[in-house]
């Protein structure tokens, strides 16, 4: 017996039977119809199963190009980017937020290719940003008659929501944007606006923290800002796209967008240098103390110089904010206290030398402060700091002169724990060491 696609054939013929060869002997007709219909069905279904495995195949293609070109190979997650809520006062939180209202973008991931619309994200960060007005009285000499007048000048600038309490709200800027001034006045993104009071300032850093009370402001003002949220600068590379907010100005908030130039770029004004982000997002007169965002909408930098200039372009400054955050912290939960109440170190002030940039390339010695004379039986001491030792942090905080060192302990108060970083020669190099020191009180003269 020969079997094939349901068509039996039998070569020899059965005598007793009319319809031999015939498997179905109630339909006497020719079986060469239905071997063809057999052959026509199974064609069928080989080109359907054909187009389904096609269809398959290129939706396969389809998805792997989506996921190979617009997110990483590593297949992150995506997840909300959301503010924090700034509530319990601390300033980064690397937490998920919820993902109700969130501006859904691959968190930890890069996204890849050109990006040519932000305001999604500008959108979501323009409730964190403030312009700030400050107002300075200026005495003058009339010229001809000699008569003093005092004459009100204002200036502008731009300042970031980093934290709010059941009291207040507290924004980060530019200290000199606020420093000299007689009032300050902050305005929201519902253009409403509220006084300012002056919590803490550092001209080496150049930031300064305000507070706004919260009975100044209304519900509905309450319920539009929000809590910046704070990213990581140490992880910029060079052609990061970023995004700069602020009052330009004076004219209310603009946004400008550029990439990242350069990174560590030392730039030295006023006697005071400072590693910054350089960016071609354009920074002009009013932007300073504004946010510098990455594409996820965290702030990585402080929008604080431009060199400007008639052969000079597209070259703005901004203030890393992973070195800032230190500072930031600083002047946020403490005040400056007076000499006699700050916390005591005990190094001798008249003896301790900075390491200025120069000495530091000229023998080969980290930059900070030189410690000449440990005072004995005091918390420096009891910590193992030594003569010869060289500060160069307190608390995460970059220390390179004496004033900074002073500036940071202004803050402190006796009974204080604090991190001294140091480097210390052995060998013939300089050994980065930490030291736990709990402050003291100030003796009597």
């Amino acid at each position: 017996m020969n079997m094939e696609y349901g068509y039996y054939e039998n070569t020899q013929p059965n005598p007793g039977n009319t319809n031999s060869g015939n498997p179905n002997p109630e339909n006497p007709k020719s079986d060469k119809p239905r071997k063809k219909k057999g052959r026509i069905f199974l064609r069928i279904l080989g080109f359907m199963g054909a187009a389904l495995a096609f269809g398959i195949i290129a939706g396969a293609a389809a998805s792997g190009y989506h996921y190979i070109f617009m997110y990483n190979k590593g297949g992150d997650e995506i997840i909300a980017a959301d503010e924090d809520d700034g509530k319990s006062g601390v300033i980064k939180d690397d937490t998920a937020a919820d993902t109700e209202d969130s501006l859904v973008l691959p968190v930890g991931s890069k996204i890849e290719g050109i990006i040519t619309d932000v305001s999604d994200v500008v959108e979501k960060v323009m409730p964190s940003i403030v312009s700030i007005t400050s107002t300075d009285i200026i005495t003058r000499y009339d010229i001809f008659f000699g008569r003093k007048f005092n004459q009100e000048t204002k200036g502008s600038g731009s300042g970031i929501i980093i934290g709010q309490s059941d009291s207040s709200i507290l924004i980060v800027t530019n200290n000199h944007v606020v420093a000299g001034a007689e009032e300050i006045s902050v305005e929201f993104i519902d253009d409403t606006s509220a006084d300012a009071v002056l919590k803490g300032a550092d001209s080496g850093s150049d930031l300064a923290i305000l507070e706004v009370s919260i009975k100044d402001l209304s519900e509905d003002t309450l319920n539009t800002i929000k809590v910046a949220r704070l990213g990581d600068s140490d992880k910029l590379r060079l052609g990061d796209m970023v995004i700069a907010i602020g009052n330009a100005l004076g004219y209310g908030q603009s946004i400008t967008v550029g990439y990242v130039s350069a990174l560590d770029r030392e730039i030295t004004t006023d006697g005071i240098t400072m590693n910054l982000i350089q960016t071609d997002a354009a920074i002009n007169p009013g932007n300073s103390g504004g946010a510098l965002i990455n594409i996820y909408g965290e702030v990585i930098g402080i929008n604080s110089l431009k060199i400007a200039g008639t052969n000079v372009e597209g070259m703005g400054y901004a203030i890393p904010i992973s070195d800032a955050i230190p500072m930031i912290n600083l002047l946020m939960n403490n005040k400056a206290t007076d000499v006699t109440e700050m916390g005591f170190l005990g190094i001798n002030v008249k003896t301790a030398r900075d390491v200025t940039k120069d000495i530091a390339e000229q023998f080969k010695m980290p930059i900070g402060v030189f410690v000449n004379d440990v005072v004995e039986n005091s918390p420096a001491e009891a910590a193992g700091l030594k003569s010869g030792h060289i500060i160069v942090s307190f608390n995460s905080i970059k220390i390179e002169t004496l004033d900074d060192l002073l500036n940071v302990l202004s803050y402190s108060k006796p009974g204080d724990e604090v991190e001294l970083g140091i480097m210390e020669l052995q060998n013939g190099e300089y050994v980065a060491k930490k030291l736990d020191v709990t402050l003291g009180t100030r003796p009597k003269e």
